[in-house]
């Protein structure tokens, strides 16, 4: 971009003094021709008296030593068809003027003349000659274009030379404001820049540090809130763990038992999170690699989980899970968020008796995952996975969370209309093998190393 502005600015520059350059040098050279011919021409009108006094070519040639002492610009045809002087002009010439007896200028080999008719007493025509050879037509004319000449690349060349000056604070103020926004997208909730360049990319500086700030306070609030129900959900958990081990140690206690305890971990990590310092929390990590885990064994221990309570509420629960290794790339506590989350929104959307299906299964580059029932469907599912839009009375959150938790390990999460009459969710995840996973890690931190060099 600094080189397109500076050859811009060139030839801006250029073709504009060219513009200026071309007459003025023209009427340079006009106005040198115009003074010596005019010289010439007065020189002759002012021999014209002389013709009248005297004809003798002796005493002419006198007069022209002492008015031409170099003897080359003035001569003169008598009537008798003498000279003095040495003439220039053709011989045509001298007599067409005699004829016409009108004064009259040419051009001639190696410079021009200029032919000044004079009617003597008794009828005769004089002739007087004035020349002037090249050099004088064009005397001053080569130093006044050099000048010039040499202005003109002063004015290309500082051009440049500015504009390079110009282009090189608007680039390196756009790419300062560049850094920090991809900085910012990236994370670093500390990245500013220090506005400067151009007005409108000082306003854009000074605008983006003011977004910057109130992204960060935007955060903290949010991570303020976010700690604060954390905190404010400890006292019920709480008092649920102590009524469900005050009831005793049956199954249903057992079960709920382990669901107060998930949460209670869930809750922790909420809290934790919170108290992580903001700047530090928002920064990506290089060495974090996401876990893995398998489909096959979380989902078979998920659906023991919520098989009690399907049989409690006289559902048909159909599990068809493939005996193949389904690792991804997904941490546990994140894959089962989704499973519980898809499970979930079966009991608490569909009426008690709805039956329902969960499928494990593995293709050549993917593990399927996918849970059908038999209840009244998804009306619109692109509207179902946009956050805080919910249908029945949800918060609206619950797919779009398991949606972004899928897509952050590289699937997809797609909703249709499933077979049994009801909705189907599938999960797409991309098949890996802990192995070849490790030995990918290994390469990206070795590139990380020679980049940082």
């Amino acid at each position: 971009m600094r080189r397109a502005l500076a050859g811009i600015s060139f030839g801006v520059t250029l073709v504009i003094t060219l513009s200026f350059l071309v007459p003025l040098g023209l009427l340079v050279r006009s106005q040198a021709r115009e003074r010596v011919t005019a010289t010439a021409e007065q020189q002759a009108t002012a021999l014209a008296p002389l013709l009248a006094f005297t004809r003798q070519p002796g005493e002419v040639r006198q007069v022209l030593a002492e008015t031409d002492p170099q003897g080359r610009r003035l001569s003169v045809r008598l009537p008798d068809g003498q000279f003095a002087g040495t003439p220039h002009a053709p011989r045509a010439e001298l007599l067409r003027a005699v004829r016409l007896r009108k004064t009259s200028s040419l051009d001639v080999g190696g410079g021009w003349v200029y032919l000044h008719p004079v009617v003597l007493p008794g009828g005769g025509v004089a002739v007087i000659e004035a020349y002037a050879d090249e050099d004088e037509l064009t005397e001053g004319v080569a130093t006044s274009w050099a000048v010039m000449s040499a202005l003109a690349l002063g004015l290309v060349v500082g051009s440049v030379l500015v504009a390079d000056r110009l282009g090189g604070g608007v680039i390196r103020s756009a790419r300062g404001l560049s850094r920090a926004a991809h900085a910012l997208g990236a994370g670093d909730l500390m990245a500013r820049v220090e506005p400067h360049g151009p007005a409108e990319l000082r306003e854009a500086g000074a605008a983006f540090n003011g977004m910057a700030d109130r992204v960060t306070q935007l955060l903290a609030v949010e991570r303020e809130l976010i700690a604060d129900l954390s905190h404010r959900l400890r006292t019920p958990l709480t008092a649920l763990r102590l009524e469900a081990e005050r009831l005793g140690g049956t199954t249903d206690v057992r079960r709920l038992t382990a669901a107060v305890s998930e949460l209670e971990s869930e809750v922790d990590t909420m809290i934790s999170a919170a108290r992580t310092p903001l700047a530090s929390s928002a920064l990506p990590d290089e060495d974090h690699e996401p876990g893995f885990c398998s489909v096959t064994e979380l989902v078979g221990r998920r659906l023991d989980f919520w098989g009690v309570l399907a049989e409690q509420q006289h559902r048909s629960c159909t599990r068809e899970v493939t005996s193949e290794a389904t690792s991804v790339r997904m941490s546990q506590e994140d894959l089962a968020t989704v499973v519980d989350t898809l499970l979930g929104n079966v009991f608490r959307h569909t009426a008690q008796g709805t039956a329902l299906c969960v499928r494990v299964e593995r293709s050549a580059q993917a593990v399927l995952f996918t849970v059908d029932d038999a209840g009244p469907g998804i009306v619109d599912p692109h509207s179902a996975l946009a956050r805080g839009v919910s249908e029945g009375g949800s918060t609206g959150l619950g797919l779009n969370i398991a949606d972004r938790a899928v897509r952050d390990a590289g699937g997809r999460l797609g909703i249709a209309r499933s077979p049994m009459g009801g909705a189907r969710v599938q999960v797409s995840l991309p098949l890996v093998t802990p192995k070849g996973d490790a030995q990918g890690r290994a390469v990206r931190r070795r590139a990380r190393g020679l980049l940082a060099r």
